[in-house]
């Protein structure tokens, strides 16, 4: 009774709804922007940078806050342990089912084929190897932050998290001694999530720029040219995402696809106008939570998919490297097609965080691996950011899915709650991005409980 009461009062207090409806509304303006004005729409790009910079620098302390109380809160090390290895080997392989399929899609449609590679093509293919990219080696040493501060400071994602694992082990250790520090997190989460939902509110602004200039700088002569390779980017990463994943989700958890995106229906609409996964990528953490997974799977599987589960970014860089080839006429062998792609697949793991990380990590490894192919990138330039929309979306609903998934495997799962939250009887609370019924616990609690005790009513401390 209690928790239908909160979720009632959750639902008549939420007029977020109206912020969504704005996010349509300036989604369509910047596109009409974008074609009636394009000099002008590309001027508005910062409006878009500056929305989604608002929102990378709440990742941070939000994947902290949740780790630490995640793994604080367990008592066996053991279990945050075989989350994260069955979380890696799933992400492995899902990395390279997304490759297989791109490869037979790209070696069907052959979308290259009878295009002209111009000089300024070549200029700007070579233009789009980012010097930030990283080597294999230097990624892992980058997983090591000069401080534990510098962590938060660089919006590095895996410096975070390992901060926050060794923090949050630390705590379990202390045991008794360190609920003080957990009740302190806590408070602090509060009040990241609370600056959160604020910020949220300049999401119509940021979507207006965002879309007005990425309309405004490619215009539809490069929608036209290149709308094969778009189409067929955009259908592969549908059959991946309503075969593959919906199949591995009905299978394993007994859930329909179309209700868990319903239920993360507001963070694809944000994916979409910002064209950045990192901007749903707190409220996925905070949202994965309310639908009943424990904040250990949550706290780990997320932020780590942020890094290694880009099942889009693995099709785009399958169909891109092949439309390439044909389009410099030099079309590739099966024996050539693989090494490559399993090449990209290592170097897209140290490209996370890099500005453009789909265009920049295709760039940089065919400089390493194929350097003939980079006069090509440019062809694909105009086009990278619609593109990016697709990897975006496909992105965020396959860390959403495994998210479910390794809760369900781990058995870190409430059951019930998932059915009351997708029937929509037990609304997220759009105000604080936090559960009502999860307070902070007093001193004298044991916050050492597993998941299904999480579940249960603590006692109110007032903040």
């Amino acid at each position: 009774m209690r928790r239908h009461a909160v979720a009632a009062q959750a639902a008549k207090r939420d007029r977020t709804h109206y912020l969504y409806i704005a996010v349509i509304i300036a989604v369509v303006a910047g596109i009409a922007v974008g074609l009636a004005a394009p000099d002008f729409a590309t001027e508005l790009k910062p409006l878009g940078t500056g929305f989604v910079n608002l929102i990378k620098m709440m990742i941070s302390p939000i994947i902290f806050c949740t780790i630490v109380l995640g793994i604080g809160s367990v008592r066996k090390a053991a279990k945050v342990g075989a989350v994260g290895g069955i979380a890696l080997a799933y992400f492995m392989v899902m990395s390279l089912v997304a490759l297989a399929i791109g490869l037979v899609v790209g070696n069907i449609l052959h979308p290259g084929t009878g295009l002209a590679v111009t000089d300024a093509v070549r200029e700007a293919g070579q233009g789009a190897v980012a010097d930030e990219a990283k080597d294999t080696v230097e990624f892992l040493l980058g997983i090591i932050p000069e401080t534990m501060v510098s962590a938060f400071t660089a919006g590095e994602v895996l410096q975070t998290l390992l901060v926050a694992l060794l923090a949050g082990f630390a705590l379990q250790a202390m045991g008794p001694v360190g609920r003080p520090v957990l009740r302190g997190v806590e408070h602090i989460q509060r009040l990241v999530f609370r600056i959160l939902a604020m910020v949220m509110w300049a999401a119509p602004v940021g979507a207006f720029g965002a879309i007005a200039a990425v309309t405004g700088s490619a215009g539809l002569d490069a929608l036209k040219s290149l709308a094969v390779l778009m189409l067929g980017f955009y259908v592969t990463c549908f059959l991946f995402v309503f075969i593959v994943l919906a199949a591995l989700l009905r299978a394993v958890a007994g859930l329909n696809i179309l209700s868990l995106f319903k239920y993360l229906g507001r963070e694809f609409l944000l994916i979409l106008s910002t064209s950045s996964s990192e901007s749903a990528l707190p409220r996925l953490i905070a949202k994965m939570e309310h639908l009943g997974v424990s904040k250990p799977v949550v706290g780990i599987t997320v932020p780590t998919g942020y890094s290694f589960n880009l099942d889009g970014t693995m099709i785009y860089m399958t169909m891109a490297s092949l439309f390439i080839a044909d389009a410099l006429g030099t079309p590739m062998s099966i024996g050539d097609q693989i090494p490559l792609l399993l090449f990209l697949f290592v170097a897209s793991k140290g490209a996370a965080g890099v500005s453009g990380a789909g265009l920049a990590t295709l760039a940089g490894g065919l400089q390493s691996h194929r350097p003939e192919l980079v006069d090509g990138v440019g062809l694909i330039v105009g086009i990278d950011r619609f593109m990016s929309e697709a990897r975006a979306l496909t992105n965020f609903a396959g860390n959403a899915v495994a998210t479910v998934l390794i809760g369900t495997w781990t058995k870190e799962i409430d059951k019930t709650q998932v059915t009351e939250v997708l029937a929509g009887r037990l609304p997220f609370d759009e105000k604080t991005l936090l559960d009502e019924g999860h307070e902070v616990p007093d001193a004298d609690e044991d916050v050492t409980a597993g998941p299904e005790d999480d579940k249960a009513p603590v006692a109110l401390t007032k903040v």
